[in-house]
């Protein structure tokens, strides 16, 4: 990855972090977006000052569509975009309200495509995309019905995109992870004692039972966008310690 520029959304926490952190241990350009000011000036402390690290709000389509204008501040050329940013809101079908459906769904695809469709003139021939999906897309998971819907999306997308943008050298894969240690399991509102339920259940599923680690699918995430991966292209690899076998 030396010398390459690569794009995280969603890179100041979690699996984005990560993976910002193992690409430039590999020599790689990285520039982050977040929107908590609290976790960019924590990014910036763990990155340091070489990085960029942007202000930019996933769900905001303005933010979304003037994405391409802030990374031209850095760079003029991409070799690489992960568009890791998403958010989860879990609940019962009947507590669903259309707020939990706009939030979702703006950051988790309308965000993702239209950050991409802005990126476009900025990446590289040949390029690579990576989204972040999850296991949920392809399971039937309780209480999770709009998140799995947004994720449904995002690996559709996966697969058209990479379609119609392949003649232009810009390969797009997927990642569908399952159980991981993030902080986005901390944002779901629950109370602690449901929470530490939920996380013991849903470790249990999988075949290892634990959760996997943010830096174990990071390691995914920069195989993906990377040069070692350039015959895959329209794929969805799901990295889930085996729980969509159980």
């Amino acid at each position: 990855m030396q010398n390459k520029t690569i794009l995280i959304t969603g890179g100041t926490t979690g699996i984005g972090l990560a993976t910002a952190q193992l690409l430039q241990s590999q020599g790689a350009q990285v520039i982050v977006t977040g929107r908590n000011p609290e976790t960019l000036a924590s990014a910036r402390s763990v990155l340091g000052t070489s990085i960029p690290v942007i202000a930019s709000d996933s769900g905001s389509l303005a933010d979304a569509q003037g994405l391409a204008d802030a990374v031209r501040t850095h760079t003029h050329k991409l070799d690489a975009v992960f568009l890791n940013a998403g958010v989860a809101q879990f609940g019962p079908f009947e507590s669903m309200t259309p707020k939990h459906f706009e939030d979702m769904f703006n950051i988790n695809v309308r965000g993702l495509y239209f950050q991409l469709q802005g990126l476009l003139p900025l990446l590289a021939n040949p390029s690579a995309v990576l989204f972040n999906a999850s296991v949920v897309a392809q399971l039937g998971f309780p209480s999770a019905s709009i998140y799995s819907a947004t994720k449904a999306a995002v690996v559709s997308l996966g697969k058209s995109l990479a379609v119609e943008l392949a003649p232009r050298g810009v390969r797009i894969n997927t990642i569908s992870p399952g159980p991981i240690t993030t902080p986005i399991y901390g944002k779901l509102g629950l109370p602690a004692d449901a929470q530490a339920g939920f996380e013991e259940n849903t470790a249990s599923q999988s075949l290892l039972k634990r959760f996997g680690t943010a830096e174990e699918v990071a390691r995914l995430a920069a195989f993906l966008l990377s040069e070692n991966s350039s015959y895959m292209v329209g794929v969805d690899v799901t990295i889930d310690g085996g729980v969509r076998l159980t």
